[in-house]
């Protein structure tokens, strides 16, 4: 699939700004912590990257509970396996 950079980047945001909130409110990060953290995991990609984007097919709630819990989080942690009311609001 091609992004259209428009696209891409209203997605490379929202995801940002998804695992930003995770790490804020679940990992204990300060604010400007997880932000580096979301910045470090969602790093920009050209329009010539072979795999562009390829990071959106999981939801950054995924993605910052693994960094968070590990890889087990869905058995350790079942009532984390889905995104929380409070996260969904704050996309």
């Amino acid at each position: 699939m091609r992004w259209s950079e428009l696209d891409y980047l209203g997605c490379l945001h929202s995801e940002r700004r998804g695992y930003e909130w995770v790490m804020a409110h679940h990992g204990g990060l300060t604010p400007t912590q997880a932000r580096e953290a979301a910045l470090q995991r969602y790093p920009y990609e050209p329009d010539d990257a072979p795999y562009r984007g390829l990071l959106f097919h999981d939801e950054a709630w995924h993605w910052a509970m693994l960094a968070i819990h590990g890889d087990r989080y869905v058995v350790e942690h079942p009532e984390l396996a889905h995104p929380s009311p409070e996260y969904l609001a704050a996309r």
